[in-house]
């Protein structure tokens, strides 16, 4: 044959070798973002009802990220000393900060007290849930209301009354993630009198 026609010919097979190869290639990149769209529908389901139970426990904690106050300033605090906490019938709501000193070690204020009103509601289709309750402590009354998604983000409005010299109205919301009382890993400071 003729190397005229065999140059030409070789790369049509090459070129039509690549395509194949490439189409074959681009199929299963379609099938793994499928399969990887499954699996992570499948891990959120499954977060879904552990947290489900987990908060149903009524043993959990919401260590906060970020605290944004009344006038919107959203600030990064230490999750460590930031939380809200739930123990069965108990619960704290505890604020901190290292650069400032306080009452309870830590900066802030630690308000430990009694749970009353308790509310909860899921949406199994949106994965999340809102659940509510009171907190009757002897700093003050106080209100929680939690958002909670199935990837554990959480955003928590806190409202209530302080007495501590006089009667101040506090509210926070606070932005973090909702973990297992065993895996907390918190610092709780000295309950305010």
């Amino acid at each position: 044959m003729d190397t005229k026609i065999l140059k030409p010919l070789n790369l049509f097979l090459t070129a039509g070798l690549f395509l194949a190869l490439h189409n074959i290639n681009a199929q299963d990149v379609k099938l793994s973002r499928l399969e990887q769209k499954e699996t992570l529908k499948a891990q959120s389901e499954a977060n879904f009802y552990r947290l489900d139970s987990l908060i149903k426990s009524k043993s959990f904690v919401i260590k906060a990220n970020y605290v944004r106050e009344k006038y919107g300033v959203l600030t990064p605090v230490d999750p460590t000393i930031n939380f809200i906490m739930v123990n069965g019938t108990t619960g704290i709501v505890q604020t901190g900060s290292y650069s400032g000193v306080a009452f309870n070690g830590v900066g802030g204020s630690t308000s430990e007290g009694i749970i009353g009103l308790w509310k909860l509601t899921s949406d199994s289709k949106k994965q999340t849930f809102t659940l509510s309750f009171s907190l009757q402590t002897n700093l003050g009354n106080y209100n929680v209301l939690i958002f909670i998604k199935a990837d554990n983000k959480t955003l928590a409005t806190v409202t209530g009354t302080c007495t501590d010299w006089t009667v101040t109205p506090r509210w926070f919301d606070w932005d973090g993630e909702l973990c297992s009382l065993n895996d907390a890993r918190i610092f709780k400071g000295h309950e305010t009198i």
